[in-house]
């Protein structure tokens, strides 16, 4: 009896976990629009690993200056995990340039979550840059067309 309790309760729990995951997904997706855009780190940085497991962020970008960063649900102690949090905000404000330019320090005693963390960021970071490059690149291209007609 005690372990068919105990199967159903793990079942629950991974259900649970699961569902959880599947709306922050979605959460983040629906947030994309023309000039903010969220980026759901849990698919990118999915083997990037703090102390005890992975570390998804939502960052919020919005007109390619980053106004959050949430930490989403992990396995990491509460402790270290806050320790690790108190060095997001030198990120808020920053343009994307800037924020991939910056070299946070690690938060002490919390060394594998803050790294974690921090890759997180970066990876993120790089997953804006290249959203806002190809839609540079589009409008750059409809340029030369709008001026090649005017020529003719």
């Amino acid at each position: 009896m005690k372990k068919t309790l105990i199967i159903a309760a793990i079942m629950l729990l991974v259900a649970g976990t699961v569902s959880l995951d599947a709306r922050t997904k979605a959460k983040a997706k629906k947030a994309t629009n023309g000039t903010t855009q969220v980026i759901y780190t849990g698919e990118i940085a999915k083997k990037v690993i703090g102390y005890n497991g992975p570390t998804p962020l939502n960052i919020t970008v919005k007109n390619g200056v980053i106004e959050s960063i949430e930490v989403l649900s992990n396995q990491e102690s509460p402790g270290y995990l806050k320790r690790a949090k108190d060095k997001l905000p030198q990120y808020i404000g920053k343009t994307v340039a800037e924020a991939k330019k910056l070299k946070p320090d690690i938060a002490t005693g919390a060394t594998y979550t803050s790294e974690a963390l921090i890759k997180n960021i970066q990876m993120g970071l790089n997953q804006a840059k290249s959203t806002s490059t190809k839609k540079t690149a589009t409008k750059k291209a409809t340029t030369k067309k709008k001026a090649t007609k005017k020529r003719r």
